[in-house]
């Protein structure tokens, strides 16, 4: 998702989205270590979208 996309969300969708990253991100790591992940440019995506959401909800706090 886009930074632009995600200001527009609220502080509780915000939380939600980053646990639904974090539970994917967990889910990419076990695929990675049963060789069965397509696409290992994933986990690098779901690692930017956390830390992208985790940027703006400090945006957000201040």
């Amino acid at each position: 998702m886009k930074a632009i996309e995600l200001r527009e969300l609220t502080v509780e969708e915000l939380t939600h989205k980053m646990e639904d990253n974090r539970i994917e991100l967990f889910n990419l790591r076990f695929q990675v270590a049963r060789n069965l992940l397509d696409n290992p440019l994933r986990i690098r995506q779901a690692k930017k979208d956390i830390a992208r959401i985790l940027t703006i909800l400090t945006e957000k706090k201040a």
